[in-house]
This record gives structure tokens, sequence and C-alpha cells, in this order.
């Protein structure tokens, strides 16, 4: 019987500061049950490609190519700066991944790295009408040089990502490339034309980066990863190119993006690139699957696999258990080519794109599981499983001593507090010196003494959601907190030192304007009191799986299903019985939010916030009042969350 050669692949565009964890998870749980696997990052090796000398040369060339008219002013400021960008693409690149840091002299001078129209914010960095004067003094003051210069690098490397965008390929990103090819698109109509389409100078070179992680691995099996629909776009081009260098190659598709949007999939072309789709928890296909390579299982036997012939097969056997999944690894990886990012000045939100960060899970799936906006149907949310505390520790022991470093994320869907009481006593008492950070539910289980021994046991920040900050709508999508007990949590960990952030949300079925004024009034009044550094606004979506996809009558809306879903099948466009156009107030509540989180606009009633988009959008009253506009001032009394936190 021939060797398993297995190659689990992270596609583009995933992060640019640290792994993303799934590939680490199968390798850690392969290796542990004796198989030949490794792993390769083709997204950092493609943003490294094009972010080196050549790569800008070669940006350089298709710029050069643009008719007058299709230069954009980031086009035209990099081809008249190119020199200079030639010069010190490669010295910001090592800055940024720590192994230069004393260019941060150079690079805070404000005088090395060419300023293209990214480096405006430091202008008016607030986004605010009044402007605000030297935003990286007020950030930084006068000793945070590192900071500054790594903001400042950042920026520059924005202003290449969008010379990519605009000369190369419209739908690069960073984090989201091509994203609108793949989510929730019922037919894969779209994503495939833009398979057959010429490569790109981004397909070339990540077909070039393919041939050569094939070249160096020598696979029999290649897994590969799609987490967000930023990922498939670059998945299916990596399995392009693998069946038309090496047919003989098996190739499986798995990951996030699988899980949530391609359950009811029934779309034959997808197996022009793929042998194999998975879902779920990918230990336990992943065994059947390699028992079917091997010739000792049939493909009848397969579990919670898509095949070609024999559409979807799930043969029933219990799943691996989180304690048993093995330790993740990260040998293979290169730790140290991943790029420390600062987009934002706020201490809090850049810890995503800021630091390399060991990736670990408290527990498989989530212990409230009730929450009517959520997947709690869905494997990766209802079946909770949680890991033994000395099964967590060893863990955190062997990615230490493996990678050396000490910095964990745990990416739990909401890490429960015995568990996280249990970790952190444990990590004192064996002395483990770490820096962690991770979801939770602000439940009142988190008071002082926990947070403060959280705290010690080396927690930096938590993230949370309060999503609408109405305690109707959150006694409504059934959350399990209010508004009161959110202040009083999140202040616990505040005052113990560890950084807050808040998911939120806005336009939940039935959620009316005077709800969404007095949302963000609450949410005002909480990072006034200190309780929250930082957070973020997204849009309600309506999701096939939710409790509100299931039973649209219960929460007043009616859904507008896709007439026939082939392939993606996710979220669901649909009418709320309010007729309210959330959008509207969607620009308001991301301004002022993003004021907030820089320490600004604190003192300004709310109401502000919605009239200044208002009139920039619509600025008659006559035709803000056609438009539908009407904001009404806020119910909420100026002192609530400081009553509350009494």
């Amino acid at each position: 019987m021939s060797e398993i050669r297995i190659l689990s692949v992270i596609p583009p565009m995933t992060q640019l500061n640290t792994p993303y964890p799934s590939t680490a998870y199968l390798t850690g749980f392969l290796r542990s049950r004796g198989f030949k696997a490794d792993q390769t990052d083709l997204s950092i090796a493609l943003a490294l490609e094009l972010l080196s000398l050549p790569g800008l040369q070669a940006i350089h060339e298709r710029a050069s190519a643009l008719s007058h008219d299709r230069l954009t002013p980031t086009t035209a400021f990099f081809l008249e700066h190119f020199e200079s960008y030639c010069s010190t693409i490669g010295p910001a690149i090592r800055f940024l991944q720590g192994r230069d840091p004393t260019l941060s002299h150079r690079i805070g001078s404000r005088t090395y790295l060419p300023e293209g129209p990214r480096f405006s914010s430091l202008e008016q960095y607030t986004d605010s009408d009044e402007p605000q004067g030297d935003s990286l003094q007020w950030a930084f003051g006068a000793l945070g040089l590192q900071d500054q210069a790594k903001h400042i690098a950042t920026l520059y490397l924005n202003d290449l990502a969008d010379v990519i965008r605009d000369a190369v390929d419209p739908r690069f990103e960073f984090v989201r490339y091509a994203e609108s090819l793949a989510a929730s698109q019922p037919s894969f109509d779209r994503l495939h034309e833009a398979l057959q389409a010429p490569y790109n100078l981004v397909d070339e070179t990540l077909n070039r980066l393919t041939l050569a992680a094939l070249a160096q691995h020598q696979p029999t099996l290649v897994l590969i990863t799609a987490p967000f629909p930023g990922n498939v776009y670059g998945a299916f081009r990596i399995a392009q190119t693998i069946k038309l260098t090496n047919p003989s190659i098996t190739v499986a598709l798995g990951g996030g993006y699988c899980n949530t949007e391609l359950r009811e999939m029934n779309e034959p072309r997808v197996f022009d690139y793929f042998d194999f789709v998975t879902i779920d928890s990918g230990e336990r296909p992943l065994l059947a699957l390699i028992e079917h390579l091997q010739k000792i299982r049939p493909a009848q036997q397969l579990v919670r696999t898509y095949t070609r012939t024999h559409h979807f097969v799930d043969f029933k056997e219990p799943d691996i258990a989180h304690s048993d999944s093995g330790t993740p690894t990260y040998v293979g990886l290169p730790l140290n080519q991943y790029l420390s990012l600062l987009d934002m000045l706020n201490p809090m939100h850049r810890l995503w794109s800021d630091g390399r960060w060991n990736k670990v899970t408290v527990a498989h799936g989530c212990y409230w599981k009730k929450c009517s906006f959520c997947d709690v149907s869905l494997d990766y949310i209802s079946r909770y499983d949680l890991a033994a505390t000395d099964v967590l520790i060893n863990r955190i022991e062997a990615l230490v001593t493996e990678t050396g470093q000490t910095g964990f994320h745990f990416v739990d869907e909401a890490a429960p507090p015995k568990a996280l009481k249990s970790l952190s006593s444990a990590l004192l008492a064996r002395k483990l010196d770490i820096s962690w950070w991770g979801n939770i539910r602000f439940e009142k289980s988190f008071d002082s003494d926990l947070c403060q021994l959280m705290a010690d046991s080396g927690c930096i920040a938590v993230t949370g959601g309060l999503e609408v900050a109405s305690d109707r709508l959150l006694k409504l999508m059934q959350k399990g907190v209010s508004v009161q007990q959110v202040a009083r949590v999140t202040r616990a960990f505040s005052d113990a030192g560890i950084l807050v952030h808040a998911y939120l949300m806005y336009g939940f079925p039935s959620q009316t304007v005077q709800e969404t004024v007095d949302s963000l009034e609450y949410v005002r009044q909480l990072f006034a009191a200190g309780c929250i550094q930082s957070g973020f606004f997204h849009r309600f979506t309506c999701t096939v799986h939710s409790p509100v996809g299931k039973n649209p009558d219960h929460y007043g809306v009616t859904l507008s299903r896709p007439q026939l879903a082939t392939f993606a099948n996710n979220d669901i466009n649909f009418l709320d019985s309010t007729g309210i156009d959330h959008e509207v107030y969607g620009a308001g509540l991301k301004k002022a939010l993003f004021n907030y989180m820089h320490g600004i606009g604190l003192d300004l009633d709310v109401h502000t916030w919605f009239e200044k988009v208002q009139h920039q959008q619509a600025p008659s009253k006559k035709t803000r009042r056609q438009l539908g506009y009407s904001v009404p001032t806020t119910t909420v009394p100026p002192d609530f969350i400081e009553k509350s936190l009494q």
C-alpha cells in the first residue's frame, strides 16, 4: 500500500500577521495518528511575493500600460515615486516582520517611505468635521516610536494594495480577496467564469507558488481550507493548478465556508477542481477519507463528505473528542515572515492584525447556543465539547516550546467562565508566563474576582457580543444578558486592566429607529465610563441556519429565498415588518464608533452623528423628509450606565 503524504494549505487571502489555525490543528491531529502531514501558507507567501522588488516591478509594468483615464491617484503616485518604492519595500517588510527594529527611526521621521493617498488619514485622522491636529502625536506620544513606525508602514502597504487593486486585479484585498464571487452565491457561474479567465499577475504568482509547494512536499492528498468567502477564489485557483499539473493528486476542500455555505451544494463543476468537499469538524471526515484512499473503506462510508459520484455521504460515526484532537503544530510555517500591522490607532483593535498569536480552542462549539441570529443548528455551534484543563495546559506548553512565542488567542465561539477560571488557576500554578485573549459572553459569572484572576494569569483582552444594546431586543434574540449586566461585567474586566471589545449589531428584526439611537447612547456611555475600549457595528444578516431564518414569522420578517441554489446558500434577503431602511442609520453608527474608539466626541449628543451623515447624503431638510430620514432624540437617561455601575 502506497504511503499517504498529506499537505494542508492556507489559501489567499487570510491574515498577514499570523497563520490561520486550521492547518495547524489538522497537521497536529494527523501527525498524532502517525500520518506524514505537512502544511504551507500560500496566503502569506503570495503577499510577500507581490510586496517584493520583483513583485513591484511586475506591478509597475501593468500600471504603466494603463491608459491615462484609468490611472487613479494612487496608481499615478506609485508610478511617480516608483524608485522610492523599490528602494524601501525590502526594508519596510523586514521591519514589519520584526527583523529590523532600528528602522523605526527613519520610518517615523516621515521622510523615508513614500506617502500616497492612504496617508491623508493622518492629516484628519478621525473622520470628524473638525481637524484633530497631530494624530500620531496623540496616539503614540513622544516615545512610541516602534508603533508609530508600524502604523506608517501599514499605510504604505495599504497604498500598494490599492495599486494592485487598481492596476492588476480589481478584486484584490489583503483579507477579503474576491469574496463577492463566493459569499452566498446561489450559482457557481460567476466563480466559474472568473476561474476560466486568463491569469492576471496575482493568479500567475499563486500558480508559481502552488507548483513550488507541490515540488517541495510531493503530496498524494492536498487539503485546502477555506474559512471565509475571501479564501474561496484562491482555494479554487490552487486546486485548478494541481489538477492541471498532476490530476492524480487527491484534492479536498473544507473549512468554515463549506460548513455554512455549501451544506446544500448540488454543483458538479465543483468537482472539476476538488475530488471531495467535507463539512463540519474535519478530523473524523479526514480519517474516513484517508481510509477510502487506502482502499479499506468504501465511498458509501465516507463521513460528511461530498463526492462527484455519490453526492453527499454521511456515514454515522462519533466525532473525535476535543481532548483527542491533538496539539496544533506550526512546523513548516514561516513564523518569522508574518507581518505585524497596525491599521487603527486603538490599543484593542490592533490585536487582530498586530503580533503573531498561537491559536488554541478551549472548547468546541458554544455552551450557550441560543442566540437567534447565530447558526445554532450547525455543528460548530451546537456540539459543545470542552477539553480538560490539563490537556489545554499541555498544549500551551508544547506550543511555547515549539514556537518560542508566548502570545495566545483562544479562538472559541464563547469560552465558558468555569473553564477560564480553571485555566487561569492552572497557568498560575504552573508558572506559565503567557499573554492571552479570547471571545466570551458578557455574563454575570465574570465578576471582579474572576476578571482579576484572568488578568493575573496573562489575560490582556476579551471580545464579546453586546449586539443591539436594547433590553427588548436582547431578550428577543435570546442573548441572555442585559445592558446593565454588560456594563458591570465590562467594567470588571476594565478595572482588572483587561481591554474589552464589543461586537455590535444594527438592523435586527423589529428594531425601531428609536432603539437604534438609544443603542448608540448606551454605547457612548459605556465608552465614556471606561467599560469598553473598542467595538464594531455590523448589519444584521439573516442566515438559513439561524432561528430567525428557520422561524421568520416569530421575528416579523418575510424571507426572499433564491429560486434555485446549487452552490452557496447562507445569507437570505428579507423584509422587516417595520419597513425601516437601516442602512440610512448605519453610517452614523459607524462614524460615531470610529471616533469613540479614539476618545473623541464622547460629550456630543448622539443625534449629532446621524445629522452629519444625513446632511452629507441629503443636504436639504425637504430632501431628507422625502428620503424617509427621521432621527429622534435619545430616551436613555444620561447617567444610565453610571447608575448601573453603582
